[in-house]
């Protein structure tokens, strides 16, 4: 039995970490820059993140590598870094796991931790709606999760996609290096239920499942409501899958030209007990949610 297998059969929800984007900017990192440049530039501020939700109870931690594909690090020139920066990113968040002190809000029972290493969207559309064809993107997704895995992470988690054939090369990739390692798979349905590219969840959930999928979900978009939606259409037609919600700490409002995420600690830890009892197994969030969130939401559902 493997860390993952063992920590969902312990455990009836985990909690996943929150946003790392949002969370990098709060520490300045400058607009227009690539978060993954900070695990070469300043691993510490990076590795402050990850301590800060192990802290708040997380039991799900992702990397710092949710742009580090050769795609989006082609636009800020870092393309020949991919292998470098995603490796640095698994091994940030794998050393401070090893380094979490005895005195965590961990009990001894429920010590593990896994560590997912990140996967995101290449920003690039398909052949032949566009001109990244199938094998190049694969090839792309495959020497990230070479990084990842080579870095010591537990599990991938491949988050916001909105195209189920970028989700399958995705997981070819990753199955070109191992074939065991869990995959983690949600989409993002901000588009009146559906994905940007019109996939219901109730065929995502089919299609990622039958692909090897380990878990599948939603995540960031309009908010926990639209997530539990998702949950829910997907229980319907996989009552026996992971399902996974990490949400956006509300629907993004802009305010005197800065993005704003309403909901507060107290409404996404209400948000979370809904899901919970909607069938959602992992639980967190993505853009806007801190620490302060995820540990109101683990006490919420439990740790």
């Amino acid at each position: 039995m493997n860390k993952w297998q063992a920590l969902v059969q312990e455990a009836a929800v985990l909690l996943a970490d929150g946003a790392m984007g949002t969370m990098l900017q709060a520490a300045g990192l400058p607009a227009g820059e690539s978060p993954v440049v900070w695990n070469s530039e300043y691993p510490d501020r990076v590795r402050a993140v990850h301590r800060a939700y192990l802290d708040a109870g997380a039991r799900i931690l992702i990397t710092n590598t949710f742009v580090g594909s050769r795609f989006r690090l082609a636009r800020h020139g870092l393309a020949v870094r991919a292998y470098e920066l995603n490796r640095a990113g698994a091994q940030i968040l794998r050393d401070e796991i090893a380094a979490r002190p005895s005195t965590s809000l961990r009990s001894a029972q429920d010590a593990d931790v896994i560590a997912a290493g990140d996967i995101g969207p290449s920003g690039e559309l398909l052949a032949p709606m566009g001109a990244l064809t199938f094998d190049d993107a694969a090839a792309g997704f495959e020497e990230q999760a070479r990084a990842l895995i080579d870095g010591g992470v537990d599990a991938i988690w491949a988050m916001t996609f909105s195209d189920l054939e970028e989700m399958r090369a995705v997981i070819q990739g990753v199955r070109r290096v191992s074939k065991e390692i869990p995959i983690l798979a949600s989409m993002t349905f901000d588009t009146r239920g559906r994905t940007m590219m019109g996939v219901k969840p109730e065929t995502a959930a089919r299609s990622l499942l039958d692909w090897g999928a380990a878990a599948v979900g939603g995540n960031c978009g309009n908010g926990p409501e639209e997530i539990l939606g998702v949950v829910q259409k997907m229980r319907a037609v996989a009552p026996d899958a992971i399902l996974v919600a990490k949400s956006n700490a509300g629907k993004p409002e802009i305010v005197d030209g800065k993005t704003i995420f309403p909901a507060t600690p107290e409404v996404m830890a209400q948000r979370a007990r809904a899901l919970r009892d909607a069938g959602a197994r992992i639980i967190g969030g993505c853009c806007g949610t801190t620490p302060a969130h995820i540990r109101a939401m683990a006490e919420a559902v439990g740790r």
